[in-house]
């Protein structure tokens, strides 16, 4: 039987909580989540619904798709390193976040939400809103006033309310909270946090199984990811877990995490050797999608990078726009936030090997940041 666990404390809660978070302070883990098999893969599939066996969806007419996941994996050279992009750009909003929205969406569903509320800088946002549209859901974001003028607009295409709110992305997230706590009151009013939510995380671990499939079953040495709130490293990490656990791979992949220098939250820990996030004073950065002060699962993306005999990186808004032009040089356009991942391979040199397999997730599209 599924339930949700405090991370902290241990304490558990009903799967349909209006709770977001424990009375603890703690996050929510998935209690009783079905592991791996490949036995159970929908081979017929084109989406990452042919691993439904392994989501927490209990009724398939519950499902709510827009044709997501199962991104081409493809090979190029960047600075004399050869590595493989997954094209998650190429997801129906045009960014990795339709992993999470697919299947958190069809868990409201299946729980009967018929409104919630988010908080984001854009990507997020503009999933939630149109996998909200396409359940018949009410959506109401919450974005910083300062966020890419096209993300909005996406947003507000879907459907949902959008909602500016000056300052910093901090002040967006806690105006769509207390918007939650005011319709607690109402059974259908849902906080529907991709970074809280628990059932987000899970669609995201679908990112591991696609690439381990995509080679053969065999798991890449490295895989780098820009970060802010980590949902994607998250994801995979869990993702990659459950393949071992299952006895698919051996080994789990170095995963690397790379933040902008100006906001880098998680680096400063990673260089302090701390298991805490410290506060830092929060800088302007071209990477928006992962300008977040405060990774609310901060301490579970070092113990993933350190599990994994990783690193945490941080890279200048200058090495990010050139790492951009650099790829779209080779026919892939990615926003900022997206490029972060590829600036890092410049201090990677030395541990990607000509030999090895290394995974560079291409988060969100170049259209994402057109002004």
């Amino acid at each position: 039987m599924m339930n949700l666990r405090c991370s902290t404390c241990e304490r558990t809660y009903p799967l349909d909580t209006r709770e977001w978070h424990c009375a603890c302070g703690g996050v929510f883990e998935l209690e009783g989540a079905v592991g791996f098999s490949k036995d159970s893969i929908e081979k017929d599939e084109p989406t990452l619904w042919r691993y439904r066996a392994m989501l927490p969806i209990e009724d398939e007419a519950n499902i709510v798709s827009l044709g997501e996941g199962f991104t081409p994996l493809i090979e190029t050279d960047i600075y004399g390193m050869e590595i493989l992009c997954k094209l998650e750009f190429l997801a129906p909003t045009g960014s990795f976040k339709d992993r999470g929205a697919t299947a958190l969406v069809s868990k409201l569903k299946e729980m009967g939400v018929k409104r919630v509320v988010e908080d984001s800088s854009g990507n997020a946002g503009a999933s939630l809103a149109a996998y909200c549209a396409r359940a018949g859901i009410e959506a109401e974001i919450y974005v910083p006033a300062h966020a890419s003028p096209a993300k909005l607009a996406q947003i507000a295409v879907f459907g949902a309310k959008l909602v500016k709110v000056d300052g910093p992305r901090e002040n967006a997230a806690s105006a769509a909270q207390e918007a939650a706590r005011g319709g607690a009151l109402n059974p259908g009013y849902y906080y529907a946090s991709h970074y809280y939510n628990p059932f987000s995380i899970e669609g995201l671990k679908t990112f591991a199984y696609e690439v381990c499939e995509q080679l053969g079953w065999r798991a890449p040495d490295n895989v780098i990811f820009p970060v802010g709130h980590g949902t994607l490293l998250l994801g995979a990490y869990r993702g990659f877990k459950a393949l071992q656990a299952a006895g698919i791979i051996a080994h789990l992949p170095r995963l690397l995490a790379v933040q902008a220098r100006s906001c880098a939250p998680i680096y400063e820990a990673y260089r302090q050797g701390r298991n805490d996030v410290p506060y830092i004073e929060k800088g302007e950065t071209v990477a928006e999608g992962i300008s977040i002060v405060n990774p609310v699962r901060g301490r579970e993306i070092l113990q993933a990078v350190r599990e994994t005999r990783s690193s945490v990186l941080a890279v200048s808004d200058e090495e990010t726009l050139r790492a951009r032009d650099v790829l779209a040089r080779r026919g892939l356009y990615v926003e900022p936030t997206s490029a972060v991942a590829i600036a890092a391979l410049l201090q990677l040199e030395d541990a990607i090997t000509s030999g090895g397999i290394t995974v560079v997730p291409l988060t969100g599209s170049g259209l994402k940041g057109a002004k």
